[in-house]
């Protein structure tokens, strides 16, 4: 009996973490390996665990606990720092702060 509920508690708890860890996706704008440590670390900032962005697909990858963060905090953050994301835009503010070689070209929005 004590082995079924060490057992079914084990299970549950990597359900748990598993859930808690969901990777997800966001699209987020840069050009250089400096906008990658950028974009990283203003995703940790906002709570996830991991962040992985790439430069050729343009594509972060971050892992939360959804009890912390949510994609949403992570975008904002992530567009404070002058990145917009397919969500949030960055001001134009916060934009221009960004060094010369990560000010890449920015789709305007229409009205």
């Amino acid at each position: 009996m004590k082995k079924i509920m060490l057992s079914s508690l084990f299970l549950l708890a990597i359900g748990f973490f598993a859930q808690a860890q969901n990777p997800s996706g966001i699209k987020v704008a840069g050009n250089c390996g400096m906008c990658k440590k950028h974009i990283e670390k203003a995703a940790k900032d906002a709570g996830a665990t991991t962040a992985n962005w790439d430069k050729v697909s343009k594509l972060l990858i971050v892992s939360f606990d959804p009890t912390k963060t949510t994609n949403e905090k992570i975008e904002t953050s992530i567009a404070a720092a002058g990145y917009d994301t397919e969500h949030k835009q960055a001001s134009e503010e916060a934009y221009k702060k960004l060094d010369e070689c990560c000010q890449y070209d920015r789709k305007t929005k229409k009205h």
